[in-house]
């Protein structure tokens, strides 16, 4: 078994949650979205964030609006639904009890917590 195909999955489990908590407060474009994800550590390449952002967009949990850019060509801003603001909602309660529940059977015991 590689361990670098296990890593890619764990990060491909958590990638949409992580998408739709970065659009939770503000709209942003594909590079910004890849920015943010690069600076915490997940890796990600355009050819999978595109096909990613199309399916959560056909699920009706984003929208996207294209705005003029300064420095180059229009710019597709995707942003949450309502739906999708309830998606998220949902899915940070879900994190929250598999954060807790991973975190309890892989935290060693001391003999404190006995």
């Amino acid at each position: 078994m590689k361990i670098e195909n296990t890593k890619a999955q764990m990060r491909k489990g958590v990638l949409e949650y992580c998408i739709l908590s970065i659009l939770r407060d503000e709209d942003a474009y594909v590079a910004e979205i890849l920015d943010t994800l690069k600076d915490a550590k997940l890796l990600v390449v355009e050819g999978t964030i595109y096909p990613l952002l199309t399916r959560l967009k056909n699920a009706g949990l984003l929208s996207y609006r294209w705005e003029e850019s300064t420095s180059g060509p229009p710019r597709k801003y995707y942003g949450l639904t309502e739906t999708g603001k309830l998606f998220l909602k949902e899915l940070s309660s879900t994190w929250d009890d598999l954060h807790n529940a991973v975190t309890k059977v892989t935290t060693k015991k001391t003999k404190q917590d006995e």
